[in-house]
């Protein structure tokens, strides 16, 4: 029997090692660990690839946000619109300054914030917009962006899931937009521990960020604002290069299986992804419906393919957030979503047996 892993690190990472133990050592032999020539050259080429002017690396993804939206001047008792269905890091970093997360349902077909639904979430104190890119699929952008105009809001991109995706044929983070970004080992671009960064177009917002995450000081010694320890490491920054380089070849092959997912799992009576022809995802999950979506994962698992819910329960059902009374049957397309989701293996260390293992099972299993 074939077995498939969810997401095989090892091999991935495997396939650069000789790359990677050569970055380790340029560390190592050159002395500086914390905001050195390693986290610049880092910054610029992820600038670069995003198409965008500035990139500003912290600690993980989660610090992305929450530095993010500091230097957006969100705190206490402001509300941030923020997807029903996304993970819970989305709503911690509004909660960690102190502002409310105000969450909005999603386009069912896209499983990504519904701009049609957020005006009437909308308040005086609204300041933000926070759409997630969720799965790797690029969230509704131009709409979303009306709709934070009309009301001058601001609007800051979480793209954790979606390195290299493109909306409307421009990558995301490209221009004046802001989007935060994590390095967690299992995302498309994935350093070998934490890591994050945010991209931007801003000079001003780009320097707020790199005060905030080196204790608020620009110069040493001299803290002009309350900040914090939140860095991206010497050695993640010279890892995340390797991968960097390797980022679209790895993109284009999740690609390649998700085509021949979505083309040979026609008949198993799964719901697949809905892709808009605006939409070029890269595909960090691929995640279809089941209705009895537990069974189904034991079947796969019996045939030795491996599978992740991404996400069991939404946030508003997390006891994290049972303040905000938001109680089950609030979301219902949400609740839904998060009741039949499963994620099949997409790693692009699969090979060609492995696909055709997994589309086989689905279709006598589902």
């Amino acid at each position: 029997m074939t077995d498939v892993p969810f997401l095989d690190l090892k091999k991935i990472t495997g396939a650069a090692r000789e790359d990677l133990i050569e970055a380790a050592a340029r560390v190592i032999d050159s002395g500086w660990f914390v905001l050195g020539e390693e986290v610049r050259r880092f910054e610029s080429q992820f600038a670069a690839y995003c198409e965008t002017s500035r990139c500003v690396g912290v600690a993980n993804g989660l610090d992305a946000l929450t530095l993010g939206l500091r230097a957006m001047a969100i705190g206490p008792g402001d509300e941030v619109i923020v997807p029903s269905n996304t993970y819970i890091a989305t709503w911690l970093a509004v909660s960690h300054l102190g502002a409310t997360p105000v969450p909005v349902e999603p386009d069912e077909r896209t499983y990504n914030l519904d701009p049609h639904r957020i005006a009437s979430a909308i308040t005086e104190r609204t300041k933000a917009i926070m759409p997630v890119h969720l799965y790797g699929q690029p969230a509704d952008l131009d709409s979303i962006r009306t709709v934070a105009g009309r009301h001058g809001l601001q609007v800051l991109e979480d793209g954790a899931q979606a390195q290299g995706a493109r909306y409307r044929g421009r990558r995301l983070g490209g221009g004046n937009s802001i989007v935060a970004w994590s390095f967690y080992p299992g995302k498309n671009l994935g350093a070998l521990g934490d890591g994050g960064a945010v991209t931007c177009g801003d000079v001003d917002l780009a320097d707020r960020l790199a005060t905030f995450r080196n204790y608020g000081s620009r110069t040493k010694y001299h803290n002009e604002v309350i900040g914090y320890n939140s860095r991206l490491d010497e050695i993640h920054a010279a890892f995340l290069q390797v991968k960097l380089a390797r980022l679209d070849a790895e993109n284009d092959r999740r690609r390649a299986i998700a085509g021949r997912y979505l083309s040979d799992m026609q008949s198993s009576g799964l719901l697949l992804p809905f892709v808009p022809d605006w939409a070029e995802p890269v595909w960090h999950v691929f995640v279809v419906r089941h209705p009895a979506r537990n069974d189904f994962a034991q079947r796969l698992a019996r045939e030795g393919i491996g599978t992740v819910i991404h996400y069991p329960v939404p946030p508003h059902l997390q006891p994290a957030y049972a303040s905000l009374g938001l109680g089950k049957g609030s979301f219902p397309i949400s609740e839904a979503i998060h009741d039949e989701v499963i994620s099949l293996p997409i790693g692009p260390s699969m090979s060609e047996e492995q696909v055709d293992h997994v589309i086989d099972a689905v279709n006598r299993l589902a």
